[in-house]
């Protein structure tokens, strides 16, 4: 069959390309993540995807430029509902260039990490496989993220601290603000 994957990152993708290329699948990888802030983090995770696709000759789907536009522009105003909306705003796009290139089916590598919301990816998936008739391969790759961790220090791969938005960053670097005041 032939599958696009969503990659996100290159630790995340480091379990889902092996596993997805072992079960004989036709394999094409895209990364489109107009989410990650600032560029200098967008810079480095792009370079680390392109270090897996590389390790494992695996073909990739165009090669976007630094836009967070549509991200910004889809949660402008509707803050609480930005990981949905971010969810949303890149599966929809794998799922135009799966259907554009006749893919049989799609997914992400976005279901590896058990920091993101599963189940709303899995949902929005579903919706964007619906809309634009390309099935949604599902998968709860969570109980190999440790796998994920190990692969991607063995290849070396760049290692991100948060999932790549700006609120993300925002609240990691404020949670760490008030926890060094209460030590003071």
């Amino acid at each position: 069959m032939k599958v696009l994957l969503h990659v996100c990152c290159g630790p995340c993708a480091s379990y889902p390309v092996p596993f997805l290329l072992e079960q004989g699948h036709d394999l094409y990888a895209y990364y489109y993540n107009p989410n990650i802030h600032p560029f200098t983090e967008y810079d480095k995770r792009k370079a680390g995807f392109y270090e897996l696709a590389r390790h494992h000759n695996l073909p990739v789907i165009g090669d976007e430029d630094y836009d967070p536009t549509p991200y910004l522009q889809a949660v402008a105003f509707r803050e609480a509902q930005r990981c949905k909306l971010c969810y949303q705003t890149r599966l929809e796009r794998a799922t135009q260039i799966a259907r554009k290139g006749k893919f049989d089916a799609f997914t992400t590598s976005l279901l590896v990490s058990p920091f993101q919301k599963h189940d709303l990816i899995k949902t929005v998936g579903e919706n964007c496989a619906d809309k634009y008739e390309v099935p949604f391969l599902y998968f709860d790759w969570r109980p190999q993220y440790s796998d994920t961790v190990r692969l991607s220090k063995e290849l070396e791969l760049y290692r991100q601290q948060y999932c790549g938005c700006l609120y993300s960053e925002w609240e990691r670097y404020r949670k760490k603000g008030k926890k060094e005041q209460r030590k003071s």
